[in-house]
């Protein structure tokens, strides 16, 4: 795992969490599965941009404040 996978993953996870919603409930908004989704928040996984860019687009900001 590297820095910027934790961070992303953490960001993603605060991110959904302020929104209210459930792993299950953020993967069916953003079109990604949702063990997709917590691998991504545990830092295990190592998205592609348009995976970051669908993730950002469901949570409503700039794909850059994902890895801020």
């Amino acid at each position: 795992m590297s820095d910027i996978q934790i961070r992303l993953g953490k960001n993603v996870a605060r991110l959904r969490k302020e929104r209210g919603e459930s792993q299950e409930d953020f993967a069916h908004h953003a079109g990604i599965h949702r063990t997709y989704i917590s691998d991504i928040e545990r830092g295990a996984r190592n998205p592609t941009i348009e995976v970051v860019a669908k993730i950002a687009k469901a949570l409503g900001v700039k794909p850059g404040a994902l890895l801020d």
